[in-house]
C-alpha cells in the first residue's frame, strides 16, 4: 500500500513568509495552478481515496486530485497545520523581535514547549498518529493525504522513526509536492520511496 503525502498549493501568506498555522488562508492564483498540475502528476498514481486537512488550502488541493480521479475526498481532523497560536500571521523576523524569549524556549524544547497559544511537538505527534490510524484502519488500496508543510514533516518523521537512515533535517517539502511512503500492513513498517517530488510543477513560473 502506498501513501502519498502532499503539501497544499501556494498561498499569499507563503509568498509573504507569514506563519499560517490554523489560520484558514485560501490558495492564491499560483496555488490553483499548482493544484491542477498536481492532479496531472497524480494520474499515474491512482488512489482509492483522498484524505484532507480541514483547512481550505489543503481541501481545494485535495479536490483537484479527487475530481481528476473520480474518488472521494474526506476531510479529517489531525491533518491540519501546526497551531502556532499568537505567532500566526507573523514572519519569523517579527516573532524574533516580539517574542524572543518564547521563541528560544520553543527552539530548545519543542517537544514540551508550545508557541503561546499553540501546540507542542508532543501534541502534534499524538494527533498525527490518530489521523494515520484512521486512514490505515479500513483501506484496500493506495491513498493520498493532503496536509501542510510542517505537518507533512511530522507525519514523515513519525512513520520513519525506526529508519536510522532518515535524518529529520533532510525532510523538506515544497508546495504541491508529493512524498511517497510504502506501508506493509503485515509488519506495520513504513519505507520512504520518494521525497518532495515536484516534477509535475515544471514549467510553472515561480
Amino acid at each position: 500500500m502506498k501513501l502519498y503525502l502532499i503539501r497544499h498549493g501556494q498561498t499569499d501568506w507563503n509568498v509573504a513568509g507569514k506563519i499560517q498555522g490554523s489560520t484558514d488562508i485560501p490558495l492564491n492564483a499560483m496555488g490553483k495552478r499548482q493544484a491542477a498540475c498536481l492532479a496531472e502528476g497524480m494520474k499515474n498514481r491512482p488512489v482509492v481515496r483522498v484524505f484532507s486537512s480541514v483547512l481550505s488550502r489543503a481541501y481545494e488541493t485535495a479536490c483537484s486530485i479527487g475530481d481528476s480521479q473520480g474518488v472521494e475526498v474526506r476531510r479529517i481532523q489531525g491533518l491540519e497545520e501546526v497551531g502556532y497560536g499568537v505567532w500566526e500571521g507573523m514572519t519569523m523576523e517579527e516573532i524574533q523581535k516580539q517574542y524572543p524569549k518564547e521563541l528560544e524556549q520553543w527552539y530548545n524544547s519543542p517537544v514540551d514547549v508550545a508557541p503561546p497559544g499553540g501546540e507542542s511537538q508532543a501534541q502534534i505527534y499524538e494527533r498525527c498518529a490518530k489521523a494515520l490510524d484512521t486512514i490505515l484502519s479500513d483501506q484496500d488500496g493506495d491513498v493520498a493525504m493532503v496536509s501542510h508543510g510542517a505537518t507533512v514533516v511530522y507525519l514523515l518523521e513519525y512513520m520513519l522513526r525506526d529508519d536510522s537512515r532518515t535524518e529529520e533535517d533532510d525532510i523538506i517539502v515544497g508546495n504541491a509536492s508529493i512524498s511517497t511512503i510504502e506501508y506493509d500492513p503485515l509488519t506495520g513498517r513504513f519505507a520512504l520511496v520518494q521525497l518532495n517530488d515536484r516534477e509535475h510543477l515544471k514549467g510553472l513560473e515561480a
